[in-house]
């Protein structure tokens, strides 16, 4: 994707040098900031405190936090060290303990002072892989996209909601969400997004806005409770939201808030996608309401903002009266009966047991 008109990823590594930079998406979208990670703790800390976010930026990062642990000390006692520190850090997005299951099974068996090369290796291949399934999700959700505009009068946009960001700051490349909206604006579509604010980190103002108009993609930023008015009144075509984790059964883990437009969706026959990559399907559970844990963040999110300053630096200021407590729970689960398709990698399937289960029989016998 681009940045001021320049190929950019999320995360990049050279193994030479054993460094590995990110953008820090905490200082998006007044300021474009690149960070090195240097260790395993870096590693933890950037996606403990957001700076790289989004379920598979998650894994991948933690691959390469994996990855630089094993050159500093590629033991077993070290090597289980750095997958138990990743994990600790976000409970909710399954990427990341797919990730590191990965990496462990692949340096397990290995004589330690493999492990480092094999590592980086590991990491770098699956930072490929995540760019090849979001560019493969974009291409089966513009067929998604091109039924809709066939639809519509010559010159009218297809109007996308989206919650949050599932867009390429979330992933290496392309995004899930936004990788169809992309792919829909190099096919020469009229199309328009509504991005949700998505409070209380704003990552949909912050950095949906921010990759969006980068690229010249028309979008008009709502508060996150207008999505229902304007679904009321005709101005949503199709949501496309992306996933944290997705269980067995097809029920949707995703950013707070997403359950909400699901219903609002169904009440007003607007079709509401799940741009669901395999990594982020958990097909050991199957009630994602009763199993999967919810990310409890600090009240600080909610009580106070971050914006621009007129000294051109960023401020914290508070919203809510001192005393007020606030609960912020990160995500929430929007049940498989109000999903009306997942768009995997492998094709647009039904958010069902059945279908998942075709499309992924590989996972199943794992």
């Amino acid at each position: 994707m681009r940045v001021d008109g320049k190929a950019f990823t999320t995360i990049w590594a050279d193994k030479a040098t054993a460094s590995v930079t990110v953008i820090d998406q905490t200082r998006l979208p007044h300021h474009f900031e690149l960070i090195s990670i240097a260790d395993v703790e870096a590693a933890g800390r950037a996606i403990k405190t957001m700076q790289v976010r989004g379920a598979p930026l998650i894994g991948i990062t933690a691959a390469y936090g994996v990855a630089l642990a094993m050159r500093a000390d590629p033991s077993d006692d070290n090597l289980e060290r750095a997958c138990g520190l990743l994990k600790a850090t976000r409970p909710t997005a399954v990427n990341l303990q797919w990730a590191l299951d990965s990496m462990r099974r692949r340096l397990a068996p290995m004589p330690p002072p493999e492990r480092f090369d094999a590592a980086f290796n590991q990491a770098a291949q699956m930072a490929r892989d995540d760019i090849a399934l979001c560019e493969a999700i974009g291409r089966h959700g513009l067929g998604l996209i091109k039924e809709i505009a066939a639809r519509k009068p010559r010159g009218a946009s297809v109007n996308i909601l989206t919650h949050c960001n599932a867009g390429w700051l979330a992933t290496v490349d392309w995004g899930t969400a936004t990788a169809p909206i992309y792919k829909a604006q190099e096919a020469g579509l009229e199309i328009h997004v509504f991005v949700d604010e998505t409070r209380p980190r704003n990552q949909g103002a912050a950095l949906t806005a921010w990759e969006l108009g980068q690229h010249g993609v028309p979008h008009t930023v709502i508060v996150d409770n207008a999505g229902g008015h304007l679904m009321q009144h005709c101005e949503i075509d199709l949501v496309i939201v992306g996933t944290d984790r997705t269980t067995a059964t097809g029920d949707v883990c995703n950013k707070i808030g997403t359950y909400l437009k699901a219903l609002a969706a169904s009440d007003n026959h607007v079709p509401f996608y799940v741009a669901a990559p395999s990594p982020s399907i958990d097909f050991s559970i199957s009630d994602g309401l009763a199993e999967i844990p919810i990310e409890i963040r600090a009240q600080e999110e909610v009580s106070h903002i971050l914006g621009l300053g007129a000294d051109g630096d960023i401020h914290k200021v508070r919203l809510i009266p001192q005393g007020s407590g606030a609960l912020n729970p990160a995500f929430d689960v929007t049940p498989a009966r109000l999903v009306t398709g997942l768009i995997t990698e492998r094709g647009v399937i039904a958010a069902s047991r059945e279908a998942l289960a075709k499309a992924f029989p590989e996972r199943i016998r794992a």
